[in-house]
């Protein structure tokens, strides 16, 4: 250890400049402990669905059409659905959206519809 100044001016120009130093590394130390308490409580979005069903807003909320679970034509009444129950709407008859093609992806191959079709 270092040899202390003998006389009070100096011990205390000395003890000025290490409380300051104390402060700035406590308000890093704080900067750094909120950012990692905010960076762990961040999560990544969960993965969308595979399918995904929308229902209209009348009585028994019918099925108006099925989308591929990323679209970004989806509204706040869709739920998440089989790749069958998709192909059992879409043989029903409900429309599929016409900007994700969902039908197209269930029975070329893209998603789990590849085999539709075959006995």
């Amino acid at each position: 250890m270092s040899e202390l100044p003998p006389d009070a001016a100096r011990l205390r120009t000395l003890v000025t400049y290490l409380r300051t130093e104390l402060t700035r590394a406590e308000r890093a130390l704080l900067a750094a402990e909120q950012e990692e308490a905010a960076t762990a409580h961040r999560r990544t979005p969960p993965e969308p669905p595979a399918w995904l069903v929308e229902h209209g807003t009348g009585v028994g909320r019918p099925p108006t059409q099925v989308h591929v679970g990323d679209c970004w034509a989806t509204g706040k009444r869709c739920v998440p659905a089989s790749a069958e129950q998709l192909r059992e709407l879409l043989a029903r008859g409900v429309p599929a959206c016409i900007h994700c093609r969902p039908d197209t992806a269930l029975f070329t191959g893209d998603g789990a519809g590849a085999d539709w079709g075959q006995p």
